[in-house]
């Protein structure tokens, strides 16, 4: 299959709002994700295949989700549960997350997903802000990081446990398995509206509380669109998102998209395992793929080799988010793959793509790719309460018009944090990018990344890509320290691949090999070695950090934090 050809006139989700049910103006998540198609006929068709950690295999079609979801509901509903009420999950990637967040949406219910590796606290700080009604977990994880201080939330009424609950276990909670089995699998979906809370998925500052991105109904529009469009999602298309639900693109294109295309969702419960996910991609034969740069880094590193017992030839596309995707990563792929990743470019509070190398775009290796139909997208510097747009080559922050179906409606409770997102009819994305003469968008960095020395303005992504097309080079993480002659200096944090020694003779080769690719002003002065970056749980380098530890400043939150330097 190919990408469908589609009229982006003058209502470029107009075919996405045709394809929805949307009856009586009415419009909610979970049905168009899975009951609408069993009413049209499609119930037999397989939903998720979910692959357990341990070989098991358990395949979910759409009939068995809606019923599934129905009952889900009905429990909610059967323990007093209302419309609005806000119910979290601290799950892996089992097929009760998907349930749950499925039965949350048909009961007009407000979803949250968090990521099971969380500790006690960032778990705690999110049910406080969310104000949780409802969560939804295992023993093993209630025991290890709620049930010291679960009595401390007085919003949450109900704790609905997978697994077996011991008979000492606290009050209100409930063995989900038993409920699921008596409840009806009948449900009437919530007459939701479009502009009705759905969804919340929280995003860390660099200081202060995580904040609590807020996404509504209508957000559906634009993922049956955006997944269509950028990842090529057609009906029964066998799709691997390997996203944690716990994180945005694990909900909106590893749950909502790719269901409301009518997709067969592959879900590992597993971690990375590079010999594992090659042998899923030829055992199941998957056809659309979409994984982050953090893992393409760990095939890379693994060499080309290792992928050449396995075949790939159902890949038909192949693209990557969470945060930019290195030149070399794209080159790579082509060799390893016989085609490139297509790395597109979002945010936790854009709730969908926003800019992309779509199928059939010629790619730029290292570029986001264009702005998606019906996103106006724009390089932006202050001018006091205004904005001034710059032109080609220049850097500014990236900006997008705001008005699509997916963007955040609030932070919540944080009406002055969401606010300042907003300026002179423009929403400020806190990236800094550029635009080529082509309308190709290059990342730069974080506005607050930036590197100022010697009167050159460094993006430390470009420095990044530099280094990793060094053989020694697995990772780096690029920032800028203060200097009395040049402003900043630019440093270089450096993992090594299998084979290389940390020694001063490669601190050397590494610094030549930039200076000869970017100049001596914009190239590091210093390259150190470590271990491990620290990156979100998601995969992003923490530069943020790294430039915290060397100054000795707030390191602000780090909830997400997963692995840290050594």
């Amino acid at each position: 299959m190919t990408n469908r050809a589609i009229d982006y006139d003058a209502d470029p989700w107009a075919e996405a709002r045709a394809m929805l049910d949307m009856p009586g103006g009415m419009l909610n998540i979970a049905y168009e994700a899975v009951d609408r198609h069993v009413m049209h006929g499609h119930g037999d068709e397989t939903a998720m295949l979910w692959l357990g950690k341990g070989g098991d295999r358990q395949e979910l079609s759409y009939a068995d989700m809606a019923r599934q979801s129905s009952r889900f509901a009905n429990v909610l509903a059967a323990h007093g549960l209302a419309s609005g009420d806000s119910v979290f999950a601290l799950l892996g990637r089992v097929p009760e997350l998907y349930i749950a967040a499925l039965g949350t949406l048909k009961a007009g219910m407000v979803f949250t997903p968090l990521f099971s590796a969380f500790g006690p606290d960032p778990i705690r700080t999110r049910m406080e802000i969310g104000a949780a009604k409802v969560l939804v977990t295992t023993p093993d994880l209630y025991k290890r990081k709620i049930a010291a201080w679960r009595d401390e939330i007085g919003t949450l009424k109900l704790v609905l446990v997978i697994g077996v609950i011991d008979e000492d276990a606290d009050e209100g909670c409930v063995a989900l398995g038993p409920v699921m089995a008596t409840a009806s699998p009948d449900f009437d979906t919530a007459p939701t509206r479009p502009e009705d809370p759905a969804l919340i998925h929280f995003t860390s500052g660099t200081t202060g509380r995580p904040k609590g991105a807020v996404h509504v109904h209508e957000a559906v529009l634009y993922h049956a669109f955006s997944g269509q469009c950028a990842l090529d999602l057609t009906p029964e298309t066998t799709y691997w998102c390997t996203a944690d639900p716990g994180w945005v693109t694990g909900t909106s294109y590893g749950i909502i998209a790719p269901l409301v295309q009518r997709v067969k969702m592959i879900v590992d419960e597993a971690e990375f395992d590079l010999e594992r996910w090659y042998s899923t991609i030829e055992r199941e034969k998957i056809e659309v793929w979409y994984s982050a740069p953090t893992a393409i880094r760990m095939m890379m590193r693994s060499g080309a080799d290792v992928a050449k017992p396995y075949d790939f030839s159902s890949l038909r596309f192949l693209a990557s988010v969470g945060e930019p995707l290195n030149p070399e990563a794209v080159v790579w792929s082509e060799n390893v793959f016989g085609q490139s990743f297509h790395d597109n470019w979002w945010q936790t509070e854009t709730g969908g793509i926003m800019i992309a190398n779509l199928p059939g775009m010629t790619v730029k290796p290292g570029s986001m790719g264009k702005p998606m139909p019906g996103i106006e997208a724009g390089i932006v510097e202050r001018e006091g309460n205004t904005l001034k747009e710059l032109g080609t080559g220049e850097i500014g922050e990236l900006a997008l018009r705001p008005g699509w179906p997916s963007m955040m409606r609030a932070y919540l409770n944080e009406q002055a944090r969401y606010d300042k997102c907003f300026v002179d009819g423009w929403y400020l994305s806190g990236d800094l990018a550029t635009r080529d003469e082509d309308g190709y968008f290059w990342f730069v960095g974080r506005a607050d990344d930036l590197i100022k020395t010697s009167g050159h303005l460094v993006g430390p992504f470009e420095v990044e890509s530099v280094l990793i097309e060094h053989p020694a080079v697995a990772e780096a993480g690029v920032i800028g320290l203060p200097d009395e002659t040049a402003g900043e200096i630019v440093k270089a944090y450096v993992t090594l691949n299998p084979g290389f020694t940390a020694d001063v003779a490669l601190e050397r080769a590494l610094r030549g090999h930039a200076r000869k690719r970017l100049g001596p002003a914009v190239s590091p002065r210093v390259v150190v070695f470590r271990e491990n970056l620290p990156k979100t749980r998601s995969g992003k380098i923490m530069r943020r950090l790294l430039k915290a530890r060397e100054l000795g400043l707030p390191e602000g939150d780090i909830s997400t934090l997963e692995t840290d330097e050594k």
